[in-house]
């Protein structure tokens, strides 16, 4: 069925874009939901990638970890990953961070940054990609995996419930904040 509000849907919520070849590094961009690092280990265990990048600082959702990183890594390692297969970059404090401090990271272990998955919460997917564009070079390609969070908001269900509508929307008034002054630089830098 189609709805006026669809547009924000397939502006919000990008969808899934498989890898057709590997990439050295699945990144997420922290966050105290296990759907994340779950779905970065089914990549990782498909052969996708040689590394898990975790990035995220201190989050009091997860008060027995010292950082949303060290919390997905210790589900990686439960989960069968090798320890040395995680990279853990554990002071971000927002999604502008997590993509500095996570390219950072990348080009001091000298690792690949021609293609990488980007595995976020579905409703956070495009801010999400936006923000690792700014910060990766122009030539990096971003493949998104974006995932169903624990609290189940999708792009098939945001519309159903006021706190789902909020959190979305919210997302379309921080994507207007965050890179109004952002488009036009971005636009100089591929031509």
């Amino acid at each position: 069925m189609d709805y006026p509000f669809d547009c924000i849907t397939d502006f919000i919520f990008v969808r899934q874009e498989n890898p057709a070849s590997f990439c050295e590094v699945i990144l997420i961009p922290g966050g105290s939901h296990p759907q994340l690092i779950q779905r970065a280990i089914e990549i990782y265990k498909m052969g996708m990638a040689e590394y898990i990048l975790v990035s995220g600082g201190e989050n009091r959702k997860i008060p027995d970890y010292p950082s949303e990183a060290e919390y997905l890594k210790a589900i990686a390692i439960k989960e069968g990953v090798p320890p040395e297969a995680v990279l853990c970059e554990k002071w971000a404090k927002n999604t502008y961070e997590n993509a500095v401090y996570s390219y950072e990271m990348m080009r001091e272990k000298n690792l690949d940054d021609q293609r990488v998955i980007l595995v976020c919460k579905e409703y956070h997917s495009r801010r999400a990609l936006f923000t690792y564009q700014k910060v990766f070079p122009a030539y990096t390609k971003i493949f998104v995996q974006p995932v169903t969070d624990r609290n189940g908001l999708s792009r098939n269900n945001w519309f159903t419930k006021e706190e789902y509508i909020k959190t979305v929307m919210g997302e379309v008034e921080k994507m207007g904040k965050y890179f109004s002054e952002d488009i036009l630089s971005m636009y100089m830098r591929k031509t």
